[in-house]
């Protein structure tokens, strides 16, 4: 609210001292004829001054009057016509000073269309950290549910019915039984009945033990987000961090994180996410067609630029960025250890913001991460490092990048 009406009051400012301007330089203005007029009735004086004297003739005086005469009313004339245009020129100030009000009015209107009145500042760290408590405290698979209105699933035919109670209790009876619960997870998934669904396939990742595959826990996740209507829950974010240990590239997994990042006020973090996916394709994966829908969206939300990759283009690497380096601490050693321990701060906290409002290399997230532990800011090492591990858990060779830099901070063994 206090930006608004800050901004409100040094617009009308600018726009009066814009109009007093014109107006001021307007009323200052005084006609050439009007100094003509003067000069030729200064010349006529000096023609009687002089014929008085003898300096000229009477002949001479009188053709000099009539020329001097000639001009003083040629002068006249041209004074009336431009006192004439005064007149216009009033009615222009008039015109001018409604303007610049129009002007402060149109940019308080446009603020006020596009900005959001009454709402206090948000900076980038309080936006992350309000991010971060909502994604912390999010509801529970269970809570989400018991928030939906109840659903009956289709009523199948006869004999399908029959043939599910009968694999129902020989699976209730084999609890053990790997292909049986495997078997009953997919049909009632096909049924619609989403949450036997997912208990069977848990049971299938329960039997497996150490041999579940990334698709498994896939699967699992997909049935507790379509369970949840498109919510991904903190029980479905585990399921596709699991996929992406045992697959870091597993495409599924890949995209649903990154829906789960959208959902959790993160849209810088997923649009990267999703953009890696629709560049490395394949365009026929199932995930494709919902990022081409939501992509432009999710860039508008992020403040970035997109453009939609040619079928098959490389993804762009990331532009790397300046920070502080060995030759950066070299420099520093003619300074004051206060002046020195300043320029480091300085340096570090360039490269934080530069890294949330553009991204990094993997080198220079592990850099930002040993500077703060060096510097003993290890909240905010933490923070960092808990950051980087969305940004780059699709990437298991530059996470081990970034890795190295937490081990400098001692954030990790």
């Amino acid at each position: 609210m206090l930006f608004w009406i800050i901004a409100g009051i040094l617009a009308l400012a600018v726009a009066g001292l814009l109009a007093l301007a014109v107006i001021r330089g307007r009323d200052s203005e005084t006609p050439a004829a009007a100094y003509d007029l003067q000069v030729y009735r200064d010349q006529l004086k000096e023609v009687e001054r002089d014929t008085a004297r003898g300096v000229i003739g009477a002949d001479e005086a009188e053709r000099l009057r009539t020329e001097v005469s000639r001009r003083i009313l040629a002068a006249d004339t041209a004074l009336h016509r431009e006192s004439a245009t005064q007149g216009g020129g009033r009615g222009a100030r008039a015109l001018a000073l409604v303007a610049a009000l129009a002007v402060a009015g149109g940019a308080l209107g446009l603020y006020g269309w596009l900005g959001a009145p009454g709402y206090g500042d948000l900076p980038l760290k309080s936006r992350i950290a309000a991010a971060q408590d909502r994604h912390a405290n999010r509801p529970t698979q269970a809570e989400i549910e018991a928030r939906m209105p109840a659903t009956v699933p289709a009523e199948p035919a006869p004999e399908y019915a029959e043939l599910m109670e009968k694999l129902r209790e020989t699976v209730a009876g084999r609890p053990g039984d790997l292909e049986g619960q495997q078997l009953l997870a997919r049909n009632e998934a096909a049924l619609g009945n989403l949450r036997a669904a997912y208990a069977a396939q848990e049971e299938v990742i329960r039997i497996k033990g150490e041999n579940a595959t990334a698709e498994d826990h896939v699967f699992l996740a997909e049935l507790m987000i379509s369970a949840a209507q498109g919510y991904v829950s903190p029980e479905a974010e585990s399921s596709l961090r699991r996929a992406l240990e045992l697959e870091r590239g597993n495409g599924a997994a890949r995209y649903y994180m990154g829906l789960m990042l959208a959902q959790n006020d993160r849209p810088d973090l997923a649009f990267r996410m999703w953009e890696s996916l629709l560049r490395e394709g394949p365009s026929d994966a199932s995930w494709m067609e919902p990022i081409r829908n939501q992509i432009e969206e999710l860039a508008q939300r992020a403040g970035v630029e997109f453009t939609p990759p040619a079928e098959g283009a490389p993804a762009a690497p990331a532009p790397a960025l300046p920070g502080p380096d060995a030759g950066d601490m070299q420099a520093a050693g003619d300074m004051s250890p206060a002046e020195r321990m300043e320029m480091i701060r300085g340096m570090v906290s360039n490269l934080s913001d530069r890294l949330a409002n553009e991204g990094g290399t993997p080198d220079e997230w592990a850099r930002l991460i040993g500077a703060y532990g060096v510097l003993g800011e290890m909240a905010q090492a933490r923070a960092i490092w808990i950051e980087a591990q969305k940004v780059f858990a699709d990437r298991p060779n530059a996470m081990e990048t970034v890795r190295s830099g937490a081990r400098r901070a001692g954030l990790v063994e």
